[in-house]
């Protein structure tokens, strides 16, 4: 929980805490003191709702994590003019069974751990989106912008903001890199690994500025563009 919130302290605020595990009283003292909306917890234990009983525009709430997934929607709906757009639901990342090292330098262990742990959170991140991370935590994340350099970009200044250091981070990128420009942000900041889901026309291009930089990339093959 800490290292979450070492990622964006201010954006934090007034904002929704979810974990996969029972909260218990140390982690609630974390939270204390923080204003929040909401924390979705598979249980509260010990003496958790009572360190939270004094916020009272803060929800606590319980889920059953395997019936939610089994509850799942298959189908996504967005509202158009006239009706809806209807698609399946993007769930799973099967992509990371079979990644592609398209650089004369592989991912070490740790740089593909810490790729699939930055792919994990890109998904989820509102289109165009850039992440870097390492093993244990993300560090920056540049989200919704109209262009993938400009992201890129936000996601280093949001690191700075931080006090984390992106050397020897890796960089996970929503959809190709349409120009190498982005890869190079990524390069500078400290970035020694990649991932991307490939397609663009200039890969090759890409590809080859990742080998100048000695940056070990990979593709995914598929991409999770959220809009």
């Amino acid at each position: 929980l800490r290292l979450a919130l070492e990622t964006d302290r201010v954006s934090a605020f007034g904002g929704i805490v979810a974990l996969n595990c029972a909260m218990d009283a140390d982690t609630a003292r974390v939270l204390a003191d923080m204003f929040l909306e909401v924390i979705l917890a598979p249980d509260f234990i010990g003496e958790t709702r009572g360190l939270f009983a004094k916020k009272k525009g803060l929800r606590l709430l319980t889920f059953d994590w395997p019936a939610l997934r089994n509850r799942a929607a298959q189908m996504e709906l967005r509202p158009v003019w006239g009706g809806y757009l209807a698609q399946e639901a993007d769930f799973g990342l099967p992509e990371l069974a079979d990644l592609k090292v398209v650089t004369k330098r592989s991912p070490s262990p740790a740089e593909r751990r810490a790729l699939e742990l930055a792919w994990k959170v890109c998904k989820h991140v509102r289109s165009n989106a850039i992440v870097f991370g390492d093993e244990r935590h993300t560090l920056g994340i540049g989200a919704g912008q109209m262009s993938r350099v400009d992201s890129a970009r936000i996601a280093v200044e949001k690191a700075a903001a931080a006090g984390l250091n992106l050397v020897g981070s890796v960089c996970a990128s929503d959809a190709f890199f349409p120009f190498r420009d982005g890869l190079d942000i990524a390069a500078r900041a400290g970035a020694t690994a990649i991932i991307q889901p490939g397609g663009s026309v200039r890969d090759n291009e890409v590809i080859a500025a990742a080998d100048e930089h000695d940056i070990a990339m990979v593709f995914t093959g598929r991409r999770h563009f959220r809009h």
